[in-house]
């Protein structure tokens, strides 16, 4: 199972609110040899760290592809440039991101890239929530901990509502 985390927080020129914005990328997956199986509902959700900037649209969805991981995180970030994101600071406000959460069970070596699964999958309550909804059962490949006992771990403050 590949499953990747979608997001945004600004409007984008050609495609609007956040949440066409991800729409819209996640059509644009399908041009790129990817199928998208399944997504969550939208989530609202707090700047992470907390500042100023508007606050997110996120969700997870779970793809198909032959494309082996390095391949699909290239087309995640070919898509994510294509929608004009420009990666300046770290956890700037952003057009669209895009990120690899996991690639079936694969695990990383030190040092390899794409680092699999997503080394803070399980500390980002506008990942766990969507991807505990999407598949509860999916098991972390290093911790062995499911989405759903990562979703019941959050605090009950973790800035996130459904909004779909």
């Amino acid at each position: 199972m590949i499953l990747i985390g979608i997001g945004a927080n600004l409007e984008h020129p050609r495609f609007g609110s956040p949440r066409d914005t991800c729409e819209a990328a996640l059509a644009a997956l399908e041009e790129r040899e990817v199928t998208v199986l399944a997504r969550s509902r939208w989530y609202c959700s707090a700047p992470v760290p907390p500042s100023d900037q508007p606050w997110y649209v996120n969700a997870v969805a779970s793809l198909d592809s032959d494309l082996g991981p390095g391949a699909l995180l290239a087309a995640l970030h070919t898509i994510e440039e294509d929608f004009g994101r420009v990666r300046h600071a770290r956890n700037a406000p952003r057009v669209l991101d895009l990120d690899l959460l996991a690639y079936g069970r694969a695990v990383s070596a030190p040092g390899e890239i794409p680092v699999l699964p997503h080394p803070r999958i399980a500390e980002r309550a506008f990942v766990v929530l969507p991807l505990a909804e999407l598949v509860p059962d999916w098991r972390h490949p290093v911790t062995g901990v499911s989405a759903a006992e990562l979703a019941e771990r959050l605090s009950p403050a973790s800035g996130i509502s459904c909004i779909e």
